[in-house]
Parts: C-alpha cells; structure tokens; sequence
C-alpha cells in the first residue's frame, strides 16, 4: 500500500531560520538565535547571582539566608520575564534540532548540533534548579507576589508545580552530574533506539522496518501476516542492543527517583501530567471494567477476518473489514488517499467545526509544515512540534495512503492548533500536561472521524465505526497494556538486570492481563522494542495521557454535539487554559468531575455504543 505519488510532501524546516537552507548552522539568521539564547541565559545567571548575594550564601546555598534587602517579588517578576523570552529561544533551537534529525538519523552533523544544544542547555536545567530553590524558600511570599503583581496570577498553578518539583532535588553537584551524565546516558540509549529502528530494513525486500510495519494495515491477509513475522525477525535481531538500551535507561531512572525522593516513576509523571493519583485510579479501573467488551470486540474481528473464534492475530489488530461479496467501489475506508485528497478533507472538516481552524489547517498545509514522506533515515510514526520563538509548528508523519494516515494527520494538526491558541500568552503560560495536549489531538481527529462514520452508508459505515473502534481500542487496551509493562519493568529493574527475553516474558505478561483472550496465540512480544517512548529519559509512563485525552476530548465533543458552532469558543478558551491550570481544574471549568470512575466510564460507553450498533450483530 505505500504510496510513492510525488504529491506526498517534504516539510519546510529552513525557512524558521532564514538563510538556512544556503548556509546551514552558520546562516546569520541561526547564529543570532543562538546568541540570543545564551543572551538570555547570561541575565538568567546575573539575576540568580543577585539573588545568591542577597540571600546569603554563606548559610548553606541559595535562599537558606535572611535576605532581608532582597526584594523577592520584584525579583520574580524580572525572573519570569527573563526567562520566557529565554525559554521561547531555547525550545525553538531544540525543536529545530531534532526536527533534523528526525527526518535524516544518520546524519552527522544534525546528530552533532543536537548533542551541542544539550550541552548547552545543561546551564539552563542548573538555572531552573537554582530558581526553584530559592521560590521554595520564599514560598510564604507567593501571596505578596500576587497582590502586588497582580498580571501574574495565571502562573499560580505553574509556580505550585515548580515549589513541588523544588522538593524533588538532588544536590547541585548531584544534579549537574546526572545532567552531564545523561547527554551520554539516557539520551545516548534512546538516540542508539532511533538509529536502530529509522535504518533497520529487510534485505530480501529492501523495505524499511517503517514500511514493514505500514503493512499492517493491508488489506491482504497474507501480506499482513508477513510483515509482522519479518517484523518480528528484524526485532530479534536487534534484540541484544535494544534491551541493553532500555534495561540501563529504566535502571538509571530507578535510581534518580529514589535519589530525589519520589515513591515511583508514576508519581514522578503524575506530577508532570499536573493530575492526582486519585484521578489516574479512577481512569485505570473504568478501562479495566470495560475490559471485557473490548475482548468481545476482538473476538468479534477475529471471526469477521478468519471464521474463527481463536481471538485476533496481532497482525490483525488493524486489518480492515472485508467487503462483502459482489460489493461495489471501496469507500472512504478502502480506498488509497492521494495527500491532496487528505488536504482537502481535513481543511474541509476542520472548517466545518470553525473558521479559525479551518484557516490554521489551511496555512499548515499551504506553508509546509507538515513531513509526509516514507524514506530510509526517517523515524517512524507521528509527532508535533513547536517553535514558539518563530509562533510556528511543524508536523512529522509517514503517509501511505490509509485512512488511518488521515486520522493521524489530522491527530497533530490538533496539536498544532493547540499551539495556535495559546501563542498570544506568555511563554510561562504555554506548557500545558501531555494529559491536556492529547485532548485537543484527539477532539481533531474525532472531528474528521465520526463526519467520515456519519456520510458513510452500508459497509462502508460498518468498516469507518469498525476503524474508531480500532483505534480507540489502541488508545484504551494497549495503552493498559503498555501501562501494565512499563510498570512491571520499573518493579522488576529495581532488583535485577533485564534481558531481552525478561522483556519478552513482561510484554506477554502485559498483552495477557489486557488483551486476554481477545488476542489469538499470535502476538507480539517484542513490542517492548518497537515504542521509542519507552527510550526517552523524560517520558516515563508515556500512555495513560492518551487515554485521558481520549475519554476527555470525546466528551467535549459531546458538548459540540449539543452546543454546535457557539462550542468552538469555548473550545478555544478551555485550550487557553491549559497551561496554567491541573488537569483536574480545567476538566471541572468544563463541567466534569474527572477524579470519579462514572466519567470515565460514560466515555467508554460513548465509543463502545458503535460496537453494539455496528459490530455486534455481524459477530
């Protein structure tokens, strides 16, 4: 199925940094970014050494003085200017960066520049420690900081979640270690994954292990099954350097959380999410209740794709409904999509929600934010990423012509439009939880979706449920299982080195207490090596998010549903907040108690009435 039409794009990533193209990372306009950047890092240090001074170092570091000349609100005040206007800098540069690398991983010098911004952005992460520390030793002043800085109450939530981190350090000389250490480290381990997995081909068909995976989506039986036994092979033969990356990743995660005091690395991500504990148990155990619908839902596919009543292969999960006999064209769910086709329906829908977003889709498309193209070097899979120096956005995806590729597509445009609402707030204000991020995506693409389920007539409504089915069963019952992995690795690391074979022995484990018996005999345990989330210093548990943006962006979608157009400004200034709020206020300012099971699970049963509608009577 992968496409090799010439309307598939590359994106524009020189034209951020203006002669570029010619000159590379010498061109004028990437040099005096770069200056400004460390600019702003000289004020950030002359503002924390003021502060030192002040402060009294003498007494045992930074804020353990009296301070009784020092002037704490206003210093926050310049503080927090300071460093947006650095921030924006910093985060453009390193987007840039790894936008490069992304598309070309064999590359030298984008390889060289990206570990060059690391080594330069170990000075900021010293900067934010020492700034936390001194908040934490002013926390008795926050109040005064407000009344008397009234225009940064919005940071309230933010500046909570900096006090909270401020109890979770190290010594600096331990912390600047562990920064020094991870360049060859952590992001070492989780760069070797993204070579490995970006050059690995089959050399029988020369296909890269992208297109190999793009296979599961064929509608040949044969060739699916195929791709995942080469799949499969090409995994197991990587498997040596692939375990030793994550097994020293996650062991030296276990022994940073244990150093800075955190009781998990779920508790450490439930802090970056900006959601409590009580609100993930709630999500947990309504996916957990729904488990056996889903089950019943694969066993169903199984049956529609072999006659059998064996569960669904693997390499089944994403296999579309055949049509029945004598059917007539294949429908939108069939068919291979050109990418001008793709364009036009996602700007198309995203009008139909607003004219904003229609817009917005419109300039990324016609400015060329978005990399579509399958080729050897590239990563596989789909992201978002931002420049909010230059108030851009660029999307990486690998299009091949499914449906399922419109869905992803439009998937990060919702993440790029969420970007677009916030990018007339400070810089501060900008970073919202994954948690929040995945909700707009998933409202995106849900948008395109049920308008795609609503048109469709006969099979062709059955085989576009079938795919939101899929799809949500992903985002709920993988990412369960994914969740269960992930947390068994953490308990089994703590105790012991960790094989590929124990890899292999938690996947299954995983994919057994999820799937159950909704999955065949044929399943993929080597997953575990597939994910690049699991290679990323900063990214533990990187699932559960996806679920909350699901059952929360199709919520709100409900509310579209009832409100119509007048929902879109409201939709707007929900997007605003989310950075500057926890994922349990912003949900309430929506109208829904997200730390209760019952909301969770009327989600559920909002996606799994397509089941019941479309599915179960073929079944």
């Amino acid at each position: 199925m992968t496409q090799r039409a010439t309307d598939v794009p590359r994106w524009d990533i020189a034209s951020l940094y203006q002669g570029f193209d010619a000159e590379g990372f010498g061109s004028p306009a990437y040099q005096a970014a770069l200056q400004a950047y460390r600019t702003g890092m000289d004020e950030l240090d002359s503002v924390l050494e003021a502060a030192r001074t002040l402060l009294g170092a003498g007494t045992g570091g930074a804020g353990a003085g009296s301070g009784k000349g020092f002037d704490f609100p206003l210093w926050l005040s310049r503080y927090l200017e300071i460093a947006g206007r650095t921030g924006a800098a910093e985060e453009s540069l390193n987007a840039f960066a790894s936008a490069l690398y992304s598309t070309d991983t064999t590359n030298a010098e984008y390889l060289n520049n990206l570990s060059k911004l690391e080594g330069i952005g170990l000075r900021s992460r010293a900067q934010t420690r020492a700034f936390r520390r001194i908040l934490s030793a002013h926390a008795k002043d926050m109040e005064a900081f407000y009344a008397r800085f009234p225009a940064f109450a919005p940071y309230r939530s933010v500046l909570a979640s900096e006090l909270i981190a401020s109890y979770h350090l190290m010594s600096d000389a331990e912390e600047s270690l562990a920064d020094e250490l991870e360049r060859t480290g952590g992001a070492a381990w989780g760069r070797l994954h993204e070579q490995l997995i970006s050059t690995l081909s089959d050399p029988a068909s020369g296909k890269t292990f992208n297109e190999i995976r793009s296979e599961a989506y064929s509608a040949d039986r044969s060739v699916r099954k195929a791709a995942w036994e080469t799949e499969l092979r090409l995994l197991k033969s990587e498997e040596i350097p692939l375990a030793a990356a994550l097994n020293n990743l996650k062991g030296a995660t276990v022994a940073l959380n244990k150093r800075r005091s955190w009781d998990s690395a779920v508790a450490r991500s439930l802090h970056s999410a900006r959601m409590s504990a009580k609100t993930l148990d709630a999500l947990l155990a309504a996916i957990k209740d729904s488990l056996p619908l889903w089950r019943q839902y694969l066993r169903t596919k199984g049956r529609l794709l072999t006659g059998a009543d064996s569960g669904c292969a693997f390499y089944d999960l994403f296999a579309p409904l055949p049509p029945p006999e004598g059917s007539a064209e294949p429908g939108a769910g069939d068919r291979v999509w050109s990418f001008q086709a793709t364009k036009e329906y996602i700007i198309e829908k995203f009008a139909g929600f607003s004219a904003d977003m229609g817009a917005f889709a419109e300039r990324a498309f016609a400015q060329r934010w978005i990399d579509a193209e399958v080729r050897t070097g590239k990563v596989g899979g789909a992201y978002c990423t931002d420049f909010p120096a230059q108030g851009q956005s660029r999307v990486l995806c690998n299009f091949t012509g499914a449906f399922s590729d419109i869905t992803t597509l439009a998937h990060e445009l919702g993440h790029a439009y969420h970007r677009h609402c916030i990018a007339g707030l400070d810089y501060g204000l900008q970073h919202y939880p994954m948690t929040l991020a995945e909700t707009a995506s998933i409202f995106a693409e849900t948008i395109v979706m049920r308008d795609a389920i609503a048109k469709a007539e006969g099979h062709e409504k059955v085989r576009l449920a079938e795919t939101y089915l899929q799809d949500s069963c992903q985002v709920l019952v993988d990412i369960l299982c994914r969740f269960y992995f992930e947390q068994s690795v953490f308990e089994a690391r703590k105790d012991a080195e960790l094989s590929a074979a124990d890899f292999c022995r938690l996947m299954a484990e995983a994919q057994e207490k999820s799937y159950g018996a909704g999955l065949s005999s044929e399943r993929h345990e080597y997953m575990w090596a597939v994910k690049s989330h699991y290679y990323s210093p900063g990214l533990d548990f990187y699932n559960f998010p996806y679920a909350f943006g699901l059952l929360f962006g199709t919520a709100l979608y409900g509310r579209y549903c009832v409100e119509g157009a007048a929902f879109s400004e409201t939709y707007v200034r929900l997007l605003r907040e989310t950075g500057s709020a926890s994922c349990e206020d912003v949900c309430r300012r929506a109208g829904f108690a997200i730390e209760k099971p019952e909301f969770w699970a009327s989600g559920i049963a909002s996606i799994t009435a397509f089941y019941t509608e479309h599915l179960a009577a073929l079944g």
